[in-house]
């Protein structure tokens, strides 16, 4: 499946790496439908370079979007028609790293939270995981319907499609010719964390939708084989984003002394989206990073420090597929027995600090609802 001529809705594609993919998309001549409460300058940027004004071959629009309001989600999707005749590719990308307008450590009721005790909501579960979910159940409707109103037969495999590398600075991956017969005709790709694999006890409402998303991937498997609908995700690790940058009290955390933490880059974690929503059957994930000393501390969250997992390998690309994206690395994230996530971009070195916080706060008895 070219990507050039389809039309993608991204929410949360004002910033971040939702922007990151919306990019790599335009470049790669695929519309896209930015779905968000705003646009940063950046993203307002990119929107005007692809309005219908400009000679882009591809075409972006702006449709402002609460994703906590499900008539606004259905909205996406007809902006998406109208603009476009229909959308090929969602991503639900839209999150919040548990803000304090809504964390468990700032309950319902305390100064900085905004979840009323009386809306029995917790906005980031909100936007982490009824958002997705939500709008999967609309992407899956609006390929079906699209079908149904227009019926056409699968695009057939192409044995002269040579295989293509996409590679970010350190990370390469090598997309093979497809070799199954039906290649899925449409795609659903969710962000997920490491987070999802981890428990950090800095944000336990974060860690919850994570694992959530992940778990909710891997249910829909099964869509890809019987309906060519392809349901994946990326679980990034720390990437250099608004979500740290704009938090200083998450800020502070990350070691960015010489030697310390490494950033992620939003466009790195765009390259393997893109990857697995252009329709190829199989990519080969080549790694050459390294862990670095230190990691994630606190209770459980299975992070080891020092060890190389370096390697290659070709994987399947296919329904609950979930590809963690480290710095300059790439793998698939098992469902059983995984190794769990390590080394450079996926460690917060004084996270301990947090942690200390935390625990101190519920041991002086001022804590609570």
């Amino acid at each position: 499946m070219s990507l050039g001529g389809k039309t993608a809705i991204v929410t949360g594609a004002g910033s971040g790496i939702n922007l990151a993919f919306a990019r790599l998309l335009l470049r790669k001549q695929c519309n896209v439908v930015f779905a968000d409460l705003a646009l940063r300058p950046e993203a307002k940027e990119v929107v005007a370079a692809h309005s219908s004004l400009s000679r882009s071959p591809a075409r972006a629009v702006f449709q402002e979007t609460n994703v906590r309001e499900w008539p606004q989600l259905e909205r996406m999707f007809h902006t998406a028609s109208k603009e476009f005749g229909g959308a090929d590719i969602v991503c639900p990308g839209a999150g919040v790293f548990e803000p304090p307008f809504s964390s468990f450590w700032r309950p319902p009721g305390s100064p900085s939270s905004r979840d009323p005790p009386a809306s029995s909501r917790y906005a980031t579960l909100d936007i982490n995981v009824t958002h997705p979910i939500r709008t999967t159940q609309l992407a899956i409707a609006h390929f079906l319907s699209r079908r149904s109103s227009s019926p056409s037969s699968p695009p057939s495999s192409s044995s002269s499609q040579p295989t293509s590398p996409l590679s970010t600075s350190t990370t390469q991956i090598h997309l093979s010719n497809p070799t199954h017969p039906l290649r899925p005709l449409s795609h659903i790709i969710h962000i997920s964390s490491i987070a999802g694999q981890i428990t950090p006890l800095l944000c336990p409402l974060y860690t919850a939708s994570k694992h959530a998303v992940s778990g909710f991937v891997r249910s829909l498997a099964p869509l890809d084989t019987h309906h060519g609908i392809r349901v994946t995700a990326v679980a990034p690790g720390v990437i250099d984003t608004p979500i740290w940058r704009d938090d200083p009290e998450k800020l502070r955390l990350v070691d960015q002394s010489e030697g310390g933490d490494e950033w992620v880059s939003a466009e790195e974690v765009a390259e393997v989206m893109g990857a697995l929503v252009d329709g190829r059957e199989e990519v080969e994930v080549v790694s050459s990073s390294v862990a670095t000393a230190g990691g994630v501390s606190g209770g459980g969250t299975g992070l080891s420090s020092g060890d190389s997992r370096e390697g290659r390998r070709r994987i399947r690309v296919e329904g609950g597929l979930i590809l963690e994206v480290s710095k300059g690395r790439a793998r698939k994230v098992e469902q059983f027995m995984d190794e769990g996530p390590s080394g450079a971009g996926n460690t917060v070195g004084n996270m301990g600090i947090a942690d200390q916080e935390i625990l101190e706060m519920l041991g002086s008895g001022k804590w609570g609802t």
